[in-house]
């Protein structure tokens, strides 16, 4: 993953990185999309930003409560939840 130490907690830090995927604020070129996935390595989730040809463009690790309580946020986005 991108940053090992940086693991996503809670679900206000997730409306955070997905706010700032929507928002270019992190400087990515060519997002496509926002998804949750599981590492087929250690079996632990993460949140994935995908580029054309489902390239991975940016990972964060999230706990096992992000995974199963932030699906709609990464789904949905937060752009004019506010």
């Amino acid at each position: 993953m991108n940053n090992e130490l940086a693991v996503i907690e809670t679900l206000e830090e997730l409306k955070t990185f997905v706010l700032s995927i929507e928002s270019g604020g992190l400087g990515l070129e060519g997002v496509v999309g926002i998804g949750m996935a599981t590492s087929n390595k250690d079996g632990r989730h993460f949140v994935a930003v995908f580029g054309e040809n489902h390239k991975l463009l940016l990972g964060r690790w999230i706990t096992q409560e992000v995974f199963e309580n932030g699906k709609e946020i990464v789904q949905n986005g937060v752009q004019g939840a506010h």
